[in-house]
């Protein structure tokens, strides 16, 4: 069955918020990890490899002490890992939802409420907040996207 192009327009609303929240989400995931390298130049510490402690212009006056893990920087490098676990899955659930087209307020509200999701367990993760709170917004973020992939199952079986 082919595909019909007008779904892929920005035409179409549903298409056209996917190109919104993909994009906001692929710039989160893009951006992260210069946020970890802004954190280990600031403290000059938190590397991970043996060669990130060595002399360089970068690294002028390199110490063992450097390649000792730092909350400060892990913590960036947790949320960049949770966000490699979570945001291609919205990138291909999202994708194939506008492929089945649904109803245009359903895609909506799941598309955006994932990325606010995602914003909310990314200002609880960063601000150190409880568990409870981070994995609140991580299954909201979850949930969405299952909720996608079953309405394209839904219209597909």
């Amino acid at each position: 069955m082919p595909v019909d192009v007008a779904l892929l327009s920005l035409d179409n609303p549903v298409f056209h918020t996917y190109v919104l929240t993909a994009s906001l989400m692929i710039l989160k995931l893009m951006l992260q990890p210069w946020m970890t390298v802004y954190r280990m130049l600031h403290i000059k510490g938190g590397f991970r490899s043996p060669e990130d402690a060595r002399r360089s212009p970068m690294n002028p006056q390199p110490d063992a002490s450097q390649l000792e893990a730092n909350e400060y920087v892990e913590r960036s490098r947790r949320i960049n890992l949770n966000d490699l676990e979570s945001i291609p899955a919205f990138l291909v659930a999202g994708l194939l939802l506008v492929l089945v087209e649904p109803s245009p307020l359903l895609a909506q509200g799941l598309m955006w409420g994932y990325v606010v999701a995602r914003a909310a367990h990314f200002l609880a993760y960063i601000t150190a907040q409880i568990h409870d709170i981070r994995a609140t917004f991580w299954t909201l973020s979850s949930l969405a996207v299952i909720a996608m992939i079953v309405c394209v199952l839904l219209r597909v079986l």
